[in-house]
């Protein structure tokens, strides 16, 4: 795959990398989803398990967020090594990522269980769903490793090249917790707790799914104690790349607590405008995700041609996948805009949240035709190791420019100022990437070109010397 990579047709390549990659996003959203519908359709206690599981989730992806920060972080300084032909270090950093997946997951996982009461009376769990939040994150904290090594690990399966394997993976964890989860909730009856068992179940199977690549003959990163050595300089290395998407993360689920908090105190806590604006976050979802797997498909391509060097290359790989990032951007962008309501009916929404969403949608989704750099060339920068740079562009949009407007615009105007400020702050925040990354590329491509050349000549002359 790695000849693919160097040589092989560029567009065709963009294709074969992106379309398994915006698919494993998809998929990762439906998986929330379907939990969601399942578990609100109990007996008797369906809307407190969906409060329960609404509380969970910023949980469950604040531990997820620690899988990326290694993953994410590793993976492509292990891309960029293999593009050095320095096999060696790459298969060291992939231990060393695989070695730190592992501590930390038991960490949080002794961490979350003992304090699973505690963590979700925290994050502001009513006191009706506090039993149904506690059980399901107790269970949820004993299959850690599995989350953080089905998380953690797949990147480095896309970092070789094999985005369609790295997508099945995440495929067949998916579908396995939509059968399990109705057999565990309603069959077995086992409510809350149940859907929280398939989930960790699920995720085994994507946990030993990825496992079992690393031990075949494709995959270029085998596992080796040896390997595994602590190294200080490997693990800054490693945490400084991937504390970009670790910090988006977080920041999501901030502003998440922003949103409703600002939400319930200009509306008195009328139910129909938050019911709302979770349809709008999960349409705003909805198009970010796709084009956050673009970028992250092209991650491998442009990791492994920023190690060898190959300026012209790049420019073509980036050029192609940020046109095809614009064109649905634009195209989902205008849907937005012109039909706003086809999102509540998707999610069947009543009357009253029906209009909510048809006439603040406009507003809130007004930004998302700028995510074409905010998500797919964000993921390409921290492809190429520019860790300080993706770090403040990616704190730029949502803490020091979305969090504060919200509260200033729900202050001056009321609601409509938590609409407003999403909005606002995603088209702030694109214009200002824009900038930073059309500059910035080509004087990071050049550079390296230049580095390599002067590597390579060097190497020449010793040659010769000998």
């Amino acid at each position: 795959m790695t000849a693919q990579l160097d040589k092989g047709r560029i567009l065709p390549l963009v294709f074969k990398l992106t379309v398994p990659a915006v698919i494993a996003q998809l998929i990762t959203f439906l998986y929330n989803i379907v939990d969601r519908m399942f578990v609100a359709k109990i007996d008797g206690s369906g809307m407190d398990a969906l409060a329960a599981l609404g509380v969970v989730l910023p949980i469950t992806l604040i531990m997820q967020a620690f899988a990326n920060l290694i993953g994410m972080g590793g993976a492509p300084r292990a891309s960029i090594k293999l593009g050095e032909d320095d096999r060696r270090e790459a298969n060291k950093i992939f231990n060393t990522s695989f070695a730190l997946l592992m501590s930390v997951g038991i960490l949080l996982s002794v961490s979350v269980f003992f304090l699973s009461e505690q963590i979700v009376v925290l994050f502001g769990c009513p006191p009706s769903a506090t039993a149904f939040a506690t059980s399901y994150l107790k269970i949820y904290s004993l299959g850690t490793l599995f989350v953080m090594a089905a998380q953690g690990l797949n990147p480095f399966i896309t970092a070789q090249g094999y985005s369609l394997i790295a997508m099945s993976a995440v495929l067949i964890g998916a579908l396995s917790n939509i059968a399990l989860d109705p057999l565990f909730i309603f069959v077995f009856d086992m409510g809350v707790s149940g859907a929280s068992l398939a989930t960790v179940l699920s995720q085994s199977l994507s946990c030993l799914c990825s496992v079992v690549f690393f031990f075949s003959r494709k995959s270029l990163f085998k596992l080796r104690v040896g390997d595994m050595k602590p190294n200080g300089k490997r693990i800054f290395a490693i945490l400084s790349l991937g504390i970009t998407p670790f910090i988006m993360t977080l920041t999501e689920c901030a502003v998440q607590i922003v949103f409703n908090v600002n939400l319930n105190m200009s509306t008195g806590g009328n139910k129909d405008y938050t019911a709302a604006l979770t349809i709008m976050i999960s349409a705003l979802q909805l198009i970010s995700l796709p084009l956050n797997g673009l970028g992250y498909g092209m991650q491998p391509f442009v990791s492994f041609n920023y190690g060898r060097g190959n300026a012209d290359r790049l420019k073509k790989g980036v050029r192609y996948v940020t046109v095809i990032a614009f064109i649905f951007a634009a195209m989902i962008w205008s849907v937005s805009l012109a039909v706003p309501q086809v999102y509540a009916y998707l999610f069947s929404a009543s009357e009253s949240v029906t209009g909510i969403v048809k006439a603040y949608s406009p507003l809130f989704l007004m930004g998302s035709i700028m995510f074409f750099v905010q998500m797919t060339l964000q993921n390409i920068n921290v492809a190429l190791g520019q860790a300080k740079s993706a770090l403040i562009l990616a704190v730029v949009r949502k803490v020091i420019i979305l969090i504060p407007l919200c509260f200033v615009l729900t202050h001056c105007i009321g609601y409509k100022g938590v609409y407003m400020s999403e909005g606002i702050a995603d088209f702030a925040a694109g214009i200002i990437t824009t900038v930073v990354i059309f500059i910035t590329f080509p004087r990071i491509f050049k550079k390296r070109e230049e580095m390599v050349k002067a590597q390579n000549l060097r190497e020449n002359l010793s040659d010769g010397k000998e």
